[in-house]
């Protein structure tokens, strides 16, 4: 595993720093990432992606239990780097290891063959916080087979992520996610594990899909659009928000109170309320 003396030597001879393009903070504390592996549950054999894998760390954990590894790494110096440092501190899993270059909001099961097949997988991520939500979903939208999900966020994100209906800080992003299945916060992450350290804490979030689909995946777009407006005036009632979207008569039919605001409501509901305006318009 790679200590702090380790990251900073790695960066040196790879003409590496840190920059805040790429929400880069680099973890250096090997008990930290075995605990993110051993709290995502990956086993021998399992194949897992890795966004962002940045000097190693986690990877390298994710490759002590015998996993596979597919790497996204938006930074061409770190994604030729990491090989390397998989060979110098690992050599028994090289042939474990793939390094894509690659923006991951851009894979696709196309461009990202690795994960084409049915094959399930899991994402095991210290995610940038400027962009990990968008990541998650976009991962979620277009690879069927991703399962299970456990990354490293900033706290507040955490929270969003895992947020219940009528919580303060249950948005877009807690609807959205539990289109696909369920999350919850399994630990706290302090900032001094990282170089350079942030100036907020992190957390642990763990994903589920739903064995079985509970919605159909052609209603997503409707559903989607429904919860951006809703949040996109959170204060107003749903009634107000959603009056160039929804039909009165489609609040009725699917039981939901226009009165209510959005933030009162389970994606279930959103669901049901995008398929009582299409009834209604039909």
């Amino acid at each position: 595993m790679l200590g702090a003396a380790d990251i900073r030597r790695i960066a040196d001879e790879a003409g590496v720093s840190p920059t805040k393009k790429f929400g880069q903070n680099f973890v250096i504390d090997p008990g930290t990432v075995r605990r993110i592996v051993r709290e995502a549950g990956v086993r021998a054999g399992d194949h897992v992606m890795e966004v962002g894998p940045g000097l190693g760390s986690l990877t390298l954990a994710i490759l002590e239990t015998g996993a596979r590894v597919t790497a996204v790494e938006i930074d061409p110096p770190l994604a030729r780097r990491l090989p390397d440092t998989v060979a110098e501190f690992m050599p028994q899993a090289a042939d474990r290891l793939h390094v894509v270059v690659r923006d991951a909001l851009d894979v696709t099961p196309d461009n990202l063959t690795d994960f084409a097949g049915d094959e399930r997988f899991s994402l095991v991520a210290n995610l940038p916080y400027n962009v990990a939500t968008p990541i998650l979903l976009t991962l979620l939208e277009r690879f069927d087979a991703l399962d299970t999900f456990l990354v490293m966020v900033q706290k507040e994100v955490a929270d969003r992520l895992a947020a219940t209906p009528g919580s303060k800080i249950y948005g877009t992003p807690s609807v959205k996610l539990a289109w696909y299945g369920e999350a919850q916060r399994v630990g706290t992450i302090g900032r001094n594990v990282f170089w350079p350290a942030p100036n907020v804490d992190s957390a642990l979030v763990l994903f589920r899909r739903y064995r079985e689909p509970r919605f159909e995946a052609r209603d997503r777009r409707d559903v989607f659009a429904l919860i951006d407006a809703a949040f996109g005036q959170r204060r107003k009632t749903l009634h107000a928000a959603l009056r160039r979207m929804v039909p009165d008569a489609a609040f009725a039919a699917a039981g939901i109170d226009p009165g209510r605001r959005g933030e009162t409501l389970t994606v279930g509901e959103f669901a049901a309320l995008a398929r009582a305006a299409k009834e209604v318009r039909a």
